[in-house]
């Protein structure tokens, strides 16, 4: 049994004809570029050094990183920073994680128009997010310090 973990750059390669024929068309030079990185990550394509252990005669090649901001192999030490300096400034009340998705339909719309749809989305949810807030008997009190936090 192999103790490779399941990667996001195994998918990558796993899919990458059938996607690049899906969404080549839409898809950027920066997304391209990402994808590539992610895919390249820790391989031979980028590298190698060679680790020494300053205790013993325990030596292992290691493959180079992409280092890029969206790799997840690169960042999640970066991330994880972020997410605690981030922990410590929230405030000491229950949060709810609210998730927004798009239907399918949209997806290709989406790709082509990031940045409206996106804009469209922000503001659709934060309509939502306020009529709930306005009902009391829903969210009440927790969306009021949201309200007055993000809206004053």
């Amino acid at each position: 049994m192999s103790d490779h973990r399941l990667e996001v750059a195994d998918v990558f390669h796993a899919h990458q004809q059938e996607f690049l024929e899906r969404w080549g068309d839409v898809v950027s030079r920066q997304q391209r570029k990402v994808r590539r990185a992610i895919g390249r990550c820790r391989t031979a394509a980028l590298g190698s050094h060679l680790e020494r252990c300053d205790s013993c005669p325990y030596e292992y090649v290691a493959f180079d990183s992409c280092r890029d901001r969206h790799c997840p192999k690169c960042q999640s030490t970066a991330r994880d920073r972020w997410l605690q300096k981030q922990a410590s400034s929230l405030l000491p009340v229950p949060y709810s994680h609210v998730v927004f998705t798009l239907p399918e339909q949209l997806a290709t719309l989406a790709l082509r128009n990031q940045h409206l749809i996106y804009a469209l989305l922000f503001r659709a949810v934060s309509e939502t997010l306020m009529e709930i807030a306005a009902d009391g008997r829903r969210l009440g009190a927790r969306i009021g310090i949201l309200r007055r936090l993000c809206w004053d």
